[in-house]
């Protein structure tokens, strides 16, 4: 039986030397068609499920963290397993209190119907964009 109040989620990396948990209900969905989210996935988009800081973590091994910077300028600190190379999370480097779930990474598939749909002006072509879904052409506004 659940103890917590919120959902549950687990998930890890693709050899699962890397596990997670996290206890949270999500802040966002989040389908980003930037240059970095199609490489870091290797598809034509990125997943990102934000959550809590505060009700994620680690359960089994240690995470790889390297940095990049975003095309907004920001700087994104991203773990991985060092094992696999699967991505896991990312975080917004002085946030503090989010983070980024990797959708691939999580043991129960996201339903994307609801996802909110960013940079879209970096669109794969063929690729599209649910009817109705919220969209922006690059990057919304904190809190939007």
């Amino acid at each position: 039986m659940n103890e917590h109040l919120e959902p549950v989620r687990h998930g890890g990396c693709q050899c699962g030397a890397v596990r997670y948990e996290s206890i949270d209900t999500a802040r966002a969905l989040y389908v980003c068609h930037c240059h970095e989210c199609r490489k870091q996935s290797a598809s034509a988009f990125g997943i990102s499920l934000v959550v809590s800081e505060s009700g994620f973590r680690v359960i089994k091994g240690t995470p790889k963290v390297w940095s990049r910077p975003t095309d907004s300028g920001r700087v994104l600190d991203c773990a991985f397993c060092a094992q696999c190379g699967s991505r896991l999370w990312h975080r917004p480097r002085g946030d503090g209190e989010t983070l980024n779930i990797k959708g691939g990474s999580l043991d129960e598939p996201l339903d994307l119907g609801a996802a909110i749909h960013i940079w879209t002006s970096r669109k794969l072509p063929g690729v599209a964009v649910p009817e109705g879904a919220m969209q922006f052409p690059f990057e919304p506004e904190r809190g939007a």
